[in-house]
């Protein structure tokens, strides 16, 4: 079972979330989610678990939770969408850019003579 667990301390290691779901079964996986950039955690993390029944205890047992002055928010993960658009100009009706101006260019003022 995949749990979200949110409103994460930037000081949270994994260890320690490890450490806190250990108490309601076995840990297969914890992986707190990081910015690419800065490194830094983004305050939010998954922790696999290897039955529903021990999922569903620790979603019970550590919802409302505080660890290091957080009050956690856990819950089962929601299965990753594929339709997930990255902002692409593609998708939109009119052509991105320039569609819906007439055939002009520019856009600006027109010149006069």
């Amino acid at each position: 079972m995949n749990i979200y667990v949110g409103n994460l301390s930037s000081e949270v290691t994994e260890d320690e979330l490890r450490q806190e779901f250990t108490a309601f079964g076995q840990v297969t996986s914890v992986n707190i989610i990081k910015d690419k950039y800065s490194g830094r955690s983004r305050g939010f993390a998954f922790v696999e678990m290897p039955t529903v029944s021990e999922g569903q205890a620790a979603v019970a047992g550590l919802k409302g939770k505080t660890l290091n002055d957080r009050t956690l928010d856990v819950s089962e993960a929601r299965p990753r969408t594929e339709n997930r658009s990255g902002g692409s100009y593609g998708d939109r009706r009119g052509g991105g850019y320039g569609g819906g101006r007439g055939g002009r260019s520019g856009g600006g003022r027109q010149q006069r003579y």
